[in-house]
């Protein structure tokens, strides 16, 4: 083995991408305060899934709450 060898020793394992989706739509329903749409995914989500998906699903809230939020600009009356 080279010292640049791009050969990855431990494979990554497998996401599920429809819980990442998931997660990306409940941060953006968190982040916006719509409950409907964030009980909604919760029903879909449930509790009985097992570590893996709910890690894809804290995976994809991670992926959206990285990016800052865009600050508001103030309300200039003329």
């Amino acid at each position: 083995m080279g010292i640049f060898s791009r050969r990855n020793s431990t494979p990554e394992p497998a996401r599920n991408e429809e819980m990442v989706g998931l997660g990306r739509e409940y941060a953006i329903a968190r982040r916006h305060r719509d409950t409907k749409a964030m009980n909604r995914i919760m029903r879909q989500v449930g509790n009985d899934k097992d570590v893996t998906d709910l890690s894809d699903f804290r995976d994809g809230q991670e992926s959206y709450d990285s990016i800052p939020p865009i600050p508001r600009s103030r309300n200039r009356r003329r």
